[in-house]
């Protein structure tokens, strides 16, 4: 659970930090955003080969050495007093972070029972969900009270307890020394991920398709993963073990871990940027109205392991994506007048929808899959869902910029000699657009409208696309008849 919560912090916690560093490490900005293009980057480059590594030399081995490298790595982006030495810092975050969520929750699969698994996978969706829900809430405060560097010096007594857990508490696995690595084909993977990656992340700063960067990042992508998949397809030995998506239950989990990847990174990219720059909250207020959203995780992952012995993982997950539906309709109406109750309540009530999806989601997806591709499965999923994460983001900010640019051209068609509500005595009182100040107030007051509307359509395109996905449920199988069919197999046959 520490090294979960270490490293699902870390996806979240320095966003806010940013301009404290800028100033700190004499960065451009566009330098300073590679302290976050390179941890995402490194990160998902490294999630793909997480079950092979941990076959090959054991997974008490490599989970130790990853949680000791990402502390240390922490430790190096704290002391870092350039932006070169942040960015070669934050790389190794990536790698040593990236398989710390997938083997924490492959230990946690082989640590308990399938009866106990429901309980277990609560547990442990807390520390997933809640790190990059309280990521910028808790990097704000650290910022404000002490400095950005304790945004990753917090993790120290984390990664200490981590490893020293680790070395007590765990077993060994087997290792496999025979096994081959599929060189060609990590390569192909890690290139298509890296440029995918790269070009999500800085797509909106260069313009989309009018730069010539992210054109050949796409172009780049597109080779990497035609070649990754035709040699896949026909080697003996591919990189990733495609009998993965054979059972139907983790197939439905990935494409469910895409879909949650993108609405619960989407909707905070959305809320933080909503509340300081439309709203006009501090940005200590404004995480602690972002917290109220992990308070509601926090209720749903201690009633969610009972709610699973009376209904189907299918049904609960249909439920939370419904739930978060309907928070997603109030969040659309949100304005500049919005009160600080109504964001807390509906805040909590969507954080409590994404942990009635994530453990029901977690338990099913693992419920059939053979025990010795868990922690390929794990590592998938993680990989599934930190794309999808890059994807959302990149769409809606984008959107969000394209979508107040377009809005802001439409409502300042309205403001002409011909309006008759500017003409009214009592609005030309307060705005005179004859002077230079008026026209400045009323430029300021179409641009947050612009910035509301387009705030308003984005949480509509993301209700629209978990509606969209909704059918797809159907193909979790029964999450009780499974459970019931493997816990009556004969003890010596279980065993074979």
């Amino acid at each position: 659970m520490t090294a979960t919560i270490m490293q699902a912090l870390d996806t979240t916690i320095a966003n806010v930090a940013l301009p404290y560093m800028q100033g700190s490490l004499s960065a451009t900005q566009d330098q300073i955003n590679w302290v976050l293009t390179s941890y995402i980057v490194a990160a998902a480059i490294m999630t793909a080969p997480v079950g092979w590594i941990t076959s090959r030399f054991g997974r008490k081995r490599i989970f130790i050495a990853c949680a000791a490298g990402f502390t240390v790595a922490s430790v190096m982006c704290g002391l870092a007093q350039d932006i070169t030495q942040m960015v070669l810092a934050r790389l190794l975050q990536g790698v040593f972070g990236a398989a710390l969520v997938p083997l924490s929750q492959s230990v946690m699969l082989d640590a308990y029972s399938l009866q106990e698994r429901a309980k277990a996978m609560s547990l442990w969706g807390a520390g997933v969900m809640m790190g990059p829900i309280m990521g910028p809430s808790l990097g704000a405060w650290l910022t404000e009270a002490y400095s950005w560097h304790w945004v990753f010096f917090v993790n120290l007594p984390f990664g200490i307890f981590t490893v020293v857990g680790l070395l007590i508490f765990t077993d060994e696995t087997p290792k496999n020394t025979a096994l081959r690595f599929d060189w060609f084909g990590f390569a192909a993977l890690a290139i298509a991920i890296g440029a995918v990656q790269l070009a999500l992340d800085r797509g909106e700063q260069l313009g989309w398709m009018e730069s010539n960067e992210i054109l050949a990042e796409f172009i780049v992508a597109g080779v990497g993963f035609y070649y990754f998949l035709a040699h896949s397809l026909t080697t003996s030995h591919p990189f990733i073990r495609f009998e993965l998506f054979r059972d139907r239950n983790f197939l439905s989990g990935c494409i469910f871990m895409a879909v949650m990847g993108v609405v619960l990174f989407s909707t905070m990219a959305l809320a933080s940027p909503l509340l300081q720059n439309v709203m006009g909250y501090p940005i200590l207020t404004a995480g602690i109205l972002l917290a109220s959203r992990g308070f509601g995780t926090l209720i749903s992952f201690m009633m969610v392991s009972r709610l699973m012995q009376h209904f189907e993982a299918r049904t609960l997950i249909l439920a939370g994506l419904l739930i978060t539906c309907i928070s997603l309709w109030f969040m659309s109406g949100w304005t500049d007048q919005t009160g600080a109750i109504e964001i807390a309540v509906v805040s909590i009530v969507q954080g409590y929808s994404f942990g009635l999806v994530f453990s029901p989601l977690s338990t099913a997806a693992f419920l059939t899959l053979p025990n010795q591709l868990r922690t390929d499965g794990t590592a998938m999923l993680t990989l599934m869902r930190n794309v999808a994460s890059s994807v959302g983001i990149a769409i809606v900010i984008g959107q969000l910029t394209e979508g107040t640019r377009r809005n802001h051209a439409m409502l300042v068609e309205h403001i002409n000699p011909f309006n008759h509500a500017l003409q009214m005595p009592s609005l030309r009182s307060v705005i005179d657009l004859s002077t230079n100040a008026g026209k400045a107030m009323m430029e300021r007051i179409v641009n947050l409208q612009a910035q509301i509307l387009s705030f308003s359509r984005d949480e509509l395109l993301i209700l629209i696309f978990i509606l969209c996905t909704l059918p797809m449920a159907f193909m979790i199988s029964s999450t009780r008849a499974s459970l019931q069919n493997r816990t009556a197999v004969p003890p010596q046959a279980a065993k074979d």
